[in-house]
């Protein structure tokens, strides 16, 4: 199987990160011909003010940003894992979810997934990020089959959580997809190295693709994303990766490598559950 990871530079206006996310599957689809595209965090609409997200937010199904990738999906005939896009809650005029969908090559949505771990820090510079302040969190992990593959879905901030990607581990994941939108503070120090060894310790591939650049908050300041998208294989090797900018990189995912690691190294059989605590 082939995955691309697809790394744009969204900001707060729908028509050009729809056009830029289309452009770019276009490319990929057109050179290295993928069974399945993965794009970033917040593909569609990102910044803004809680206003501007409550009003762009996509309804699901069926938003304009929705029905791209399900147009997207039947016109190429591959699997789009829809990075996150903002959808509406029903009767919310002061929260979004911050939700993947995934449509198969007929353009058929087959899952959903609502990010469960808030980003609620403040940065090393003293910047604050609150996004429970705009985004409900989900509450249930997801995972579905594509060709005989177990795909399990997170998000972003949900890579510091190793107990959800052990239970997607335990539930038979055999690649798990983490759409991003970094900071370039916690990206230049944390960004590969949680990645690999979320790879290493589920004994899964980790498919990463990030935003990159500028965006303008809420505030109306300028905040930097990280970029550098990634796949990472089961033994923690990077094997594919983004530059600097849009684009986007082309990884195999090897069923092989993934029976030789857990061959080399039974982790599933060994784990212990049920100790962790003292009685």
């Amino acid at each position: 199987m082939k995955v691309t990871v697809i790394q744009t530079n969204s900001i707060s206006d729908k028509g050009k990160n729809i056009a830029q996310a289309s452009g770019l599957i276009d490319r990929a689809v057109a050179m290295d011909r993928p069974d399945v595209v993965v794009l970033p965090e917040v593909w569609s609409w990102r910044g803004g003010t809680t206003a501007d997200k409550v009003r762009e937010a996509d309804k699901v199904p069926g938003g304009p940003a929705w029905e791209v990738l399900a147009t997207l999906a039947r016109r190429h005939r591959i699997w789009i894992h829809g990075g996150s896009m903002i959808e509406h809650i029903p009767g919310s005029s002061t929260q979004v979810y911050n939700t993947t969908c995934v449509f198969n090559r007929e353009g058929r949505e087959v899952a959903r997934y609502r990010k469960i771990h808030m980003f609620d820090i403040t940065a090393p510079d003293g910047t604050p990020y609150r996004e429970s302040d705009t985004i409900r969190p989900g509450a249930d992990i997801a995972l579905y089959d594509l060709e005989g593959m177990k795909i399990g879905c997170t998000i972003c901030y949900d890579m510091r959580f190793a107990e959800l990607y052990i239970a997607l581990a335990r539930e038979g994941a055999d690649v798990i997809m983490v759409p991003s939108s970094f900071t370039v503070q916690t990206g230049k120090d944390h960004w590969e190295v949680i990645l690999r060894a979320r790879a290493i310790e589920t004994q899964c591939y980790i498919v990463a693709p990030g935003q990159y650049g500028p965006f303008v908050d809420g505030q109306g300041g300028v905040r930097q994303s990280y970029g550098h998208s990634l796949v990472a294989d089961p033994w923690g090797h990077v094997v594919a990766r983004c530059s600097d900018g849009v684009g986007f990189a082309t990884a195999h995912i090897d069923r092989d490598q993934i029976e030789r690691v857990r061959g080399l190294i039974p982790m599933n059989a060994h784990r212990r559950l049920g100790i962790e605590r003292p009685t």
